[in-house]
């Protein structure tokens, strides 16, 4: 007798065993299942929020989100004043865009897309006052980086050229970005900076100027690095354990805020480091001691800091001057 037919009998007890006396007990489970809470779906945690990523141009006349469309997230316009039932689709990915941003003429919605999660995102950019091209139903997308098998990073929207974009693009080296000044218009790419210093992040100022370098160590930590005409200078480094990432320049331009736990820190803290020497100073840390920094609000033509960011159970946002302390009580007494 195989081993399979010895443990047929064995099963039959097991089937009896399971529906004997079990009367009471089905009853017992009814009972709790009769006073247990409904479940909820799992696309209330999971899934994509109908409508999210909503900004005004700067100009203010048009307002754009994101939005399913042809089952995929996608990014939609309408006019500031219109119903959201007046929304338009600009874009129609098969994948969701994963965020977006206006050039500061309001003229182009700007974003990246992979293809079929290669992570080699491309920079692309769509003119919504652009009619639709009949076979999507959306105007025309440009990609501004078309090169198979490279990733490319935005590094800076320039403020003094708005048809502009600074992007790093890995198309000579795949370890390194170079630098390179993308005319959005016309799609022009010219080439500003090789990457031959091992660098895996830049930095710019407000103006658009080159000013910093990210680079790894051999250790696990990294470095920041002044960029001058000298080359490259070590401003500031950290270890492995510790974090260090530049959030916005200051106004003054001499000066970056910075988010860091370098040191004694537990948690991330706002700090001025001084891009000349890479002195830093205490800005603001979390009021109540639970969360890292969580992020900065700059006004779009001025620079100046209007409110820091901290996530813990909710997002708590604390504004840095009286105006938008007002302003933001206004709006959540609004909402």
């Amino acid at each position: 007798m195989t081993r399979s037919l010895r443990l047929i009998p064995l099963l039959v007890v097991l089937v009896a065993l399971t529906g004997c006396g079990g009367g009471d007990e089905a009853t017992h489970t009814d009972e709790v299942a009769m006073t247990l809470p409904p479940l909820l779906d799992r696309e209330l945690f999971f899934g994509d929020p109908e409508i999210s990523g909503a900004q005004l141009s700067p100009d203010g006349t048009l307002m754009s989100f994101m939005k399913p469309y042809n089952g995929a997230r996608n990014i939609w316009v309408k006019a500031a004043d219109e119903p959201f039932a007046a929304a338009r689709p600009v874009t129609a990915d098969e994948r969701p865009v994963p965020g977006y941003f206006w050039s500061r003429d309001s003229r182009y919605l700007l974003y990246v897309q992979d293809k079929g999660g290669d992570e080699n995102f491309h920079v692309w950019a769509v003119d919504p006052a652009a009619a639709p091209e009949p076979d999507k139903g959306v105007p025309p997308c440009r990609d501004l980086t078309p090169v198979d098998g490279v990733r490319a990073q935005i590094y800076s929207v320039p403020k003094a050229n708005p048809d502009v974009i600074l992007v790093g693009m890995n198309d000579r080296d795949p370890s390194f970005h170079d630098i390179y000044r993308v005319h959005i218009p016309t799609g022009e790419r010219v080439l500003l900076r090789e990457n031959d210093e091992g660098v895996g992040a830049w930095v710019f100022d407000n103006e658009g100027e080159l000013r910093l370098a990210y680079r790894q160590m051999p250790g696990g930590g990294g470095e920041i690095l002044r960029v001058d005409l000298q080359g490259l200078v070590q401003i500031a480094s950290w270890t492995f354990e510790e974090e260090f990432n530049p959030v916005g320049f200051h106004p003054d331009r001499t000066r970056c805020f910075v988010s860091t736990n370098r040191g004694d820190a537990d948690l991330e803290q706002l700090m001025l480091m001084d891009v000349e020497t890479g002195a830093c100073e205490l800005v603001e840390k979390d009021p109540l001691d639970e969360v890292d920094f969580g992020g900065a609000v700059f006004h779009p033509e001025t620079d100046e800091l209007l409110a820091t960011v901290y996530v813990g159970d909710r997002a708590r946002v604390y504004p840095q001057n009286e105006e938008d302390a007002k302003f933001w009580s206004s709006l959540k007494q609004a909402l």
